[in-house]
């Protein structure tokens, strides 16, 4: 039979479609002549007498292996369910369908309504049986080219990137030398910027904190940027994702690796649907080569800066200690239930939200019951830290020494980092101004344009230059690293340093966690204790009892000591005198502040104690008061009081003197008063005590 004598009238009077797929975006950019043979095919359905011709090209791009979402496809089988189709063109029966459950779902359609499918070798109509086992067979024929060719391509991929010489696009900083290896990024500024990340990431401990460090210092980072000619190089600001993806790489630490992610199937609806992307674990690796090529950092670094990042994830990484990341409690993420074995959660409170508390309720999360235990967190946070400074006292010197000279090789990574940005856009600048120079001055809309490139690369240069002058000034104003002696002086207020308020909580942290592995904590509640076992890192085990606040009390209460002095002065003195008083004998709110007149007549409301009364003291005379109507100094009249003299009281220690009226008026007061005037001596009681004028007390 004729081919052309299977196109009958009744398919002709119905539509002809073409269908149109690449499977994948570089073919569709790249393989243009089989877009246009496709393309063609609607002429060839015209040739054939057909007048209403439509193309389906909504595949272009999409794979046809069955794994993924055709919408062109889909449309297509639509169509032909109609019985509006009377010919389905197709440049081969790959174009259709890669994978058999398509293919022959298709073609038992077109049997059904009667349609033709036709490709560049021929016309051939489902419902006869002989041109039904020929699609069949072409079908089967494409399933079976794309399962060899994808294998093998898998497995020369694989045994060439076995060898460590399978080429693909590099992280920045690295580039493929005509060798065939791979090297580091001759430009000393990329190279700088990138040493500088991972340096960072030692010293914080943490992608995000490396992240805000730079945002924060204006310090930019090479990223790739896809242009027209090729992969260029852009200098920015980092985003998170270039801080991560940058600590993540094992290509930094001079590893070759492939086979990193994975792609899945899934059954959605009743199709495969494959994503890829999915990120392994290292020992899932298809291949992973150390010491590949010159790195960045050394393979041990980039695990320990795998496992700060896993540490620091907390909703992954469950039940075990977290790294410290910061926030005003420093035992957080370390602390365990005696009890229940679950890791202790911290919530804060106070007007500042510093006040930290540590409570084990996973038991009440996950199963409703009550929690295990609870305490403050103030009381245990300082005496674990007292431990700490006592483990580390011996070596507080050599910390510190290490500890400034890190500083200072900082301070010189961030202004070599700034020179080379510098350097560059100096050079930049140049090339601006020669491509001005060179262009001729009466093509006036090419000139504008470059002269305002020129104005902009040296706008970058002014800036970057006052960066540079920003950070050398600071560098200058630094102090410089102290010699060993100021160390060992220092050494000594290693508590108050730790303990100030300028301290760098992180840093604490980071200190805690590198001494101490975990803390086993309970509560002792007939002792009223809490109970904190210390594992240290060198295996050693310590047990710390801390006493807990009483029930309505807390670690800021004023003592009961002021409290008393403040009861037994009420009424009889002022709120002035009284602070006075207390300040004297050394006492502190429960804050630690001084005394002052506001914070007694708080105090002195808050329980109750009466107001200043001056008629209980209408006939008591102040120390003053008295050397005023004597004619004397205070101090002669303090001698009056020790020698017995003039008869006072005082309520406690260190409060005003009371002072009789009566006992001032005395005829032994008044001689010896009189013979203080005179300079002569004078006797009290059985012994002599000489009076001089002037005498301190």
């Amino acid at each position: 039979m004729n081919v052309n004598e299977k196109v009958a009238a009744d398919h002709l009077k119905r539509r002809a479609i073409v269908y149109v797929r690449q499977s994948s975006a570089i073919q569709v950019s790249n393989n243009l002549e089989s877009q246009r043979r496709q393309y063609a095919l609607a002429d060839h359905a015209r040739q054939l007498g057909f007048r209403q011709v439509e193309v389906i090209d909504e595949d272009l791009g999409r794979s046809g292996s069955g794994q993924v979402d055709r919408p062109g496809f889909a449309r297509l089988v639509a169509e032909v369910c109609t019985g509006g189709v009377g010919a389905v063109f197709c440049i081969e029966a790959s174009r259709l369908a890669r994978n058999g459950r398509d293919w022959h779902h298709l073609i038992e359609l077109c049997g059904l309504v009667r349609a033709l499918v036709v490709d560049p070798d021929g016309i051939y109509d489902p419902g006869l049986l002989n041109d039904r086992l020929l699609l069949g067979l072409k079908g089967t024929m494409s399933e079976f080219e794309l399962n060899l060719l994808r294998q093998r391509c898998q497995e020369a991929i694989q045994q060439k990137a076995r060898r460590g010489e399978l080429q693909f696009a590099l992280p920045v900083g690295f580039r493929w030398a005509p060798n065939g290896k791979v090297e580091m990024d001759p430009d000393r500024r990329v190279q700088q910027a990138i040493g500088l990340v991972f340096s960072k990431m030692s010293e914080l401990g943490s992608a995000r904190q490396v992240l805000l460090w730079f945002r924060r210092e204006k310090v930019s980072t090479p990223s790739q940027a896809q242009e027209e000619s090729g992969r260029g190089l852009v200098w920015k600001l980092p985003v998170y994702n270039t801080i991560r993806h940058m600590l993540r790489n094992p290509m930094y630490a001079g590893g070759y690796a492939f086979g990193k992610t994975e792609a899945r199937t899934r059954v959605v609806d009743g199709r495969a649907r494959k994503t890829i992307g999915h990120f392994k674990p290292v020992e899932n690796w298809m291949v992973l080569i150390r010491d590949h090529h010159p790195g960045y950092i050394t393979w041990e670094q980039y695990e320990r800066n795998q496992a700060l990042l896993s540490d620091n994830a907390h909703m992954k990484s469950r039940m075990e200690p977290k790294a410290g990341r910061g926030g005003r409690s420093l035992l957080a993420g370390l602390l365990r239930c005696r009890r229940c074995g679950r890791m202790l959660h911290v919530a804060y409170s106070g007007n500042k939200g510093e006040v930290p508390r540590y409570h084990c309720r996973g038991a009440q999360i996950n199963h409703g019951e009550d929690w295990c235990i609870s305490f403050g967190g103030l009381r245990p946070d300082r005496a674990v830290a007292a431990e700490v400074l006592k483990a580390v006292e011996g070596n507080a010197v050599e910390a510190a020494v290490e500890a400034a000279t890190r500083i200072a090789e900082q301070r010189n990574r961030q202004r070599q980092a700034l020179s080379l940005e510098w350097e560059q856009t100096q050079y930049e600048a140049r090339l601006a101004a020669r491509r001005y120079e060179a262009v001729d001055p009466d093509n006036r809309l090419v000139a504008a344009e470059l002269e305002s490139r020129w104005n902009a690369a040296l706008r970058k240069v002014g800036e970057a230059e006052g960066r540079l002058r920003q950070i050398e000034a600071s560098s200058q104003e630094a102090s410089r690293i102290p010699d060993k002696e100021t160390l060992i002086s220092l050494a000594q207020d290693l508590p108050a340093v730790w303990n100030a308020a300028a301290t760098d909580m992180r840093l604490k942290q980071r200190i805690v966690r590198i001494l101490v592995r975990e803390i086993v904590a309970d509560v002792d509640e007939s002792a009223g204790e809490i109970v904190l076992l210390i594992h240290w890192t060198g295996g050693r085990h310590s047990e710390l009892r801390v006493k807990k606040n009483l029930t309505g009390r807390h670690s800021r209460c004023t003592s009961l000591e002021a409290i008393e002095v403040i009861r037994q002065m009420a009424g009889r003195f002022s709120d002035e005198q009284i602070a006075s008083t207390l300040n004297r004998l050394g006492l502190k709110t429960g804050s630690g502040n001084n005394w002052i007149e506001p914070r007694v007549r708080t105090a002195r409301s808050y329980h109750a104690f009466p107001a200043w009364d001056p008629k209980l003291r209408e006939k008591m005379l102040t120390l003053e008061q008295a050397a005023a109507k004597l004619g004397v100094s205070h101090k002669i009249v303090r001698r009056l009081i020790d020698g017995k003299s003039i008869t006072a009281t005082q309520v406690v220690p260190g409060a005003p003197w009371e002072i009789p009226a009566e006992a001032i008026e005395s005829d032994q007061v008044l001689r010896e008063v009189a013979a203080v005037k005179r300079g002569s001596r004078i006797k009290h009681n059985a012994k002599e005590a000489e009076l001089p004028m002037l005498v301190g007390i």
